[in-house]
């Protein structure tokens, strides 16, 4: 699943072979992640291609994160790529794991009307 989520993000993220074992990593640790999501009795490779997807938009969101714009020593000024694009891929990670996701939505517990 790491091998075929790191592909994906190769591909798709249009990334060169000098960002391949920084996306090896994160690939590895969106798995995992995505894997400890999954709902009770659902399986890794219930989830067909989607699992790989996910996990490889998950670590081109986080390898994004990472764009520094600016960054300047005096009064320490550090100006970030704002995330819009690693936003909008953790979206679609949502999105398409859905059904084999926990639902980790918010909910009200013991709270009296």
């Amino acid at each position: 699943m790491e091998n075929e989520a790191l592909e994906l993000a190769m591909a798709l993220g249009r990334a060169d072979e000098t960002e391949r074992e920084n996306l090896r990593v994160l690939c590895r640790a969106a798995v995992q992640a995505w894997t400890a999501r999954l709902r009770p009795g659902v399986r890794a490779e219930d989830c067909g291609p989607a699992l790989a997807l996910a996990a490889a938009w998950t670590a081109l969101a986080m390898l994004g994160e990472e764009d520094v714009r600016r960054f300047s020593a005096g009064d320490l000024t550090i100006e970030t790529g704002g995330g819009e694009r690693g936003g909008r891929l953790r979206r679609q990670a949502e999105q398409i794991m859905a059904p084999y996701r926990k639902d980790d939505g918010f909910a009200f517990r013991g709270v009296r009307g």
